[in-house]
């Protein structure tokens, strides 16, 4: 253990019920050393998508252990990396998030496709969490000899 603080990846969505648990429970699987991902939404739905879960077991994951929950200003300032789903152009995404540094997936929401196509937006989930490994992985690595910067 390195004594470091756990850095926090924020997922949001509009219900919290597809995409950004997928994500969730995709980096929380295998998530680089001192990071830990969370998930919320803008306008949480009662429960997960029937078809995350099903969905997720098929390619090893589980959903995570809580219901969709709303996102709060704490959540949000407390976040190292924002990632929005595709919630930026609806009306529930709060002003403040807008103000923060943040990246948007901009992906459709599997709810309104069919199995293929519900699979489809996890496999890109999947992928663009690989990408942010990489990322949050290199930003950890020592810089090059000779770069005059200095580590530890």
């Amino acid at each position: 253990m390195t004594g470091k603080p756990v850095q926090t990846v924020l997922f949001l969505c509009v219900e919290n019920a597809c995409r950004s648990l997928m994500a969730e429970a995709a980096f929380n699987a295998n998530a680089p050393p001192g990071w830990m991902a969370v998930s919320a939404g803008t306008r949480p739905a009662d429960r997960p998508n029937p078809r995350t879960g099903p969905m997720l077991a098929e390619i090893g994951l589980s959903l995570p252990d809580h219901p969709p929950r709303a996102v709060t200003p704490p959540m949000m300032d407390a976040a190292s990396v924002r990632v929005t789903m595709g919630c930026l152009d609806d009306e529930s995404c709060p002003i403040h998030l807008r103000s923060l540094p943040l990246r948007d997936w901009a992906l459709p929401d599997p709810a309104t496709q069919d199995d293929t196509g519900f699979r489809r937006v996890r496999d890109e989930i999947v992928a663009r969490v690989q990408e942010l490994f990489q990322e949050l992985r290199a930003r950890e690595e020592p810089p090059p000899p000779g770069s005059g910067v200095r580590s530890g």
